[in-house]
């Protein structure tokens, strides 16, 4: 068998897991996945992408991107587009499904090659949020309740930099100074399994966010890109979306642009402001690293961690968890697959080396929290 046949192959196999197994959410990209992984001439498209970004969701999104285009452009739009809850449409999945999506891979596929080619998946999911809330609390309890300088690497926009300013009820019940109750501030949701989070409150004195590719907010292009990342189903999400987006407008949190995010937050340490407690926040961006690059990064984190007192606050799936902390993730209840969860590990300065603290499971967009520390 080729190498090229073997490529296909494996992504069939991600196709048909990821449908399986990833999008109870969303009937749409499961029927759409689930018809891919059974095409392999519309699976090579995929090859226009690095390896790393050869996923479901980068040509999902391709798809999603591409419609939008064509609506902002107020171009006829195709039979494919009828399925798409994000344009207005209602109709389900279906027998034709399948004949559109090939009749639209072949009407664009030119730009569909071009956005695959220079596009990186990009949710800035902030409902990943009614997380990160309860964690800066541990983390701040931990430390004597001294601020936090919060720095996300891999934060697309920066939306999840604002997470001080969102408002979040888990099963129904506001959390405790969970955001001021404003109009046009994003409200998150978020189902409890097990006792509740910690809600002690904490304060971000200073804040930085780093990406290999950062959205401007201003460009609009950029921002139609984040959006087609959004599931076209879910509208809620898209809506807080779209007033995160307004509040990081108004917040203006500074953003870079680097190649090297560790290197600026080497950098970043010793500038920070005296008893601020420095934590670095990465969610579903380990992911995109090969084993070597992974390794080499969890490296350098953990010497930053021993030198300037740095809390890596970590959220991944289970084999980042095992390759960054040596921690296994814990049994999973039913048919579950720890790989479909979030993982929120801790790891902090130890007396010799850094010790580390599962923290908590979560959907990978907030939508459940369990609590394990």
């Amino acid at each position: 068998m080729s190498t090229a046949t073997d490529s296909l192959a494996h992504l069939s196999a991600h196709f048909d897991a990821f449908a399986r197994m990833e999008c109870g959410t969303e009937p749409l990209y499961a029927a759409l996945a689930s018809a891919l992984a059974d095409r392999p001439g519309l699976l090579g498209l995929l090859n226009a992408a690095p390896p790393t970004q050869q996923r479901p969701t980068l040509l999902l999104a391709a798809l999603h991107d591409r419609l939008l285009a064509l609506t902002e452009a107020d171009k006829p739009l195709p039979a494919l587009a009828a399925y798409y809850a994000s344009l207005g449409a209602v109709r389900p999945p279906d027998d034709s499904l399948g004949a559109a999506l090939e009749a639209f891979a072949a009407e664009h596929e030119g730009a569909l090659l071009e956005t695959i080619a220079t596009q990186r998946t990009q949710t800035n999911e902030i409902g990943r949020s009614a997380v990160l809330r309860p964690a800066l609390a541990e983390i701040s309890n931990r430390h004597g309740g001294r601020p936090l300088a919060l720095f996300d690497f891999g934060c697309s926009a920066g939306l999840n930099l604002s997470a001080d300013r969102f408002e979040v009820a888990y099963d129904g019940q506001a959390a405790p100074g969970a955001g001021p109750p404003e109009g046009g501030t994003p409200r998150l949701a978020c189902r409890l399994v097990g006792a509740p989070p910690p809600s002690t409150p904490w304060v971000i004195r200073q804040r930085l966010g780093v990406d290999l590719a950062p959205i401007d907010l201003a460009d609009a292009r950029a921002l139609r890109w984040l959006r087609a990342c959004l599931w076209p189903s879910e509208r809620a999400r898209a809506e807080r979306f779209e007033q995160a987006v307004a509040l990081a407008r108004a917040a203006r949190h500074p953003v870079e642009r680097s190649d090297d995010g560790l290197a600026v937050l080497a950098h970043w340490l010793p500038m920070l402001e005296p008893g601020v407690t420095p934590v670095l926040f990465n969610s579903w961006v380990l992911a995109y690293l090969t084993p070597a690059e992974l390794a080499a990064h969890t490296q350098r984190v953990h010497a930053l961690v021993q030198a300037h007192g740095l809390v890596w606050l970590s959220a991944e799936d289970d084999v980042r968890l095992a390759a960054t902390t040596g921690l296994t993730a814990p049994a999973t209840p039913g048919d579950a697959e720890p790989g479909t969860h979030t993982f929120w590990s801790l790891t902090e300065r130890g007396a010799r080396s850094p010790r580390q603290t599962l923290l908590a499971r979560s959907h990978p967009h907030g939508a459940w929290l369990e609590w394990l520390a």
